[in-house]
C-alpha cells in the first residue's frame, strides 16, 4: 500500500478531547454543561448501538446525555409532543432523533419539528439552508467531520477537482456545499450519472457515500488523489466493507480512508462539537 492512511479515530479522538476542554471552560465560568438529548424509537440492533456510542461519547466530554428510549409502537403525536417538550427544555442544547424510525413514523415533520438552534444533526431546512448561502451555522455532522479529515491532511481544496459519488442529503448534498465554501471545484454523482467511472478517474478528491460495497474500483483512481470512504456496508461474512475496492485504491491514491476507523468517529466528534456550539453560541440566554 502506498497510500497514507487518514486515522479517524486520533483524529476524532483530538476533536473530543478540544470539546471536553470548551465544556470544562463553561463549567470553569460558573456555566451549565451542554445538554443532548438522544431520542430512540424501537429496539433496532444497529440504531442501539450507534445511541451508546453517543451517549457514551457525551459522557466523556462532560455533555449532560438525556435519554429517551421510546417503544416500536410509538405514535407519531407521542413522538412529536416529546420534541415540543424539549425544545423548551432550557438544558437541552441538541435534540437527535435516531434514524431510521420505525415504519410507521413520518420523519420528516419530525425532524423539522427539532428547532433550528437545537437542531446538533444539522438536518434542519433552515441550517441546510444556511449552509447553501455560505453562513452556516450547526452543520450536517458526516459532511463536516470528513472536512475535517480533509484540513488534517492539508487538503488544499482551490483548484482541486472533488467528486462526490451519492447525493443524499445526509451526505453527498451538503458535503458539496462543504466543498464549495473551501474552494473546491465540485461534482456530484448519482444513480442517473452516466460514465461514473470517468468522473472518478479525473477527481483530485473523491467522497464515497452510495452505501454499495466496492462500487468505485480501485483502478479508477487517480494517482495521488485522496479518498474519503463513507461507506460503511456488512457483509455476509459479517466484516464490513466501504464503497471502494480499498486494497487496489490504496496502491494509486496518497491519502484514503480505512473502514471502519475512518469517517465514522468523526461524525459523532462533530455531534459534541456542534452540541457545545449550540450551548456557547445560541443559547446563552438559557444559563
Amino acid at each position: 500500500m502506498t497510500a497514507k492512511l487518514i486515522n479517524g479515530k486520533e483524529i476524532a479522538a483530538q476533536v473530543r478531547a478540544k470539546v471536553a476542554q470548551g465544556v470544562e471552560a463553561r463549567r470553569q465560568r460558573g456555566l451549565r454543561a451542554p445538554g443532548l438529548a438522544v431520542v430512540l424509537v424501537g429496539d433496532d440492533p444497529a440504531s442501539q448501538v450507534y445511541v451508546g456510542n453517543k451517549r457514551k461519547a457525551c459522557q466523556e466530554a462532560g455533555i449532560v446525555s438525556f435519554s429517551y428510549d421510546l417503544p416500536a409502537d410509538t405514535p407519531q403525536s407521542t413522538l412529536e409532543d416529546l420534541i415540543d417538550e424539549l425544545n423548551e427544555n432550557p438544558a437541552v442544547d441538541g435534540i437527535l432523533v435516531q434514524l431510521p424510525l420505525p415504519a410507521h413514523l413520518d420523519a420528516d415533520p419530525i425532524l423539522v419539528k427539532i428547532r433550528p438552534d437545537k437542531d446538533v444533526d444539522g438536518f434542519h431546512p433552515f441550517n441546510m439552508g444556511r449552509l447553501a448561502q455560505r453562513r452556516p451555522e450547526l452543520r450536517p455532522c458526516t459532511p463536516a467531520g470528513i472536512t475535517t479529515l480533509l484540513d488534517s491532511i492539508g487538503t488544499p481544496y482551490k483548484g482541486q477537482h472533488a467528486v462526490i459519488v451519492g447525493a443524499s442529503n445526509i451526505v453527498g448534498r451538503p458535503m458539496a456545499m462543504e466543498l464549495l465554501l473551501k474552494g473546491a471545484t465540485t461534482t456530484i454523482t448519482h444513480r442517473f450519472t452516466d460514465s461514473l467511472e470517468q468522473f472518478v478517474r479525473e477527481a483530485d478528491i473523491v467522497i464515497a457515500a452510495a452505501g454499495k460495497p466496492g462500487l468505485i474500483k480501485g483502478e479508477w483512481i487517480k494517482p495521488g488523489a485522496t479518498v474519503i470512504d463513507v461507506g460503511i456496508n456488512r457483509m455476509a461474512d459479517g466484516k464490513l466493507q466501504g464503497d471502494v475496492e480499498f486494497d487496489a485504491a490504496a496502491q494509486r491514491a496518497a491519502y484514503i480512508t480505512p473502514v471502519p476507523g475512518g469517517v465514522g468517529p468523526m461524525t459523532i466528534a462533530h455531534l459534541l462539537e456542534n452540541t457545545l456550539y449550540a450551548a456557547n453560541n445560541l443559547h446563552t440566554d438559557q444559563d
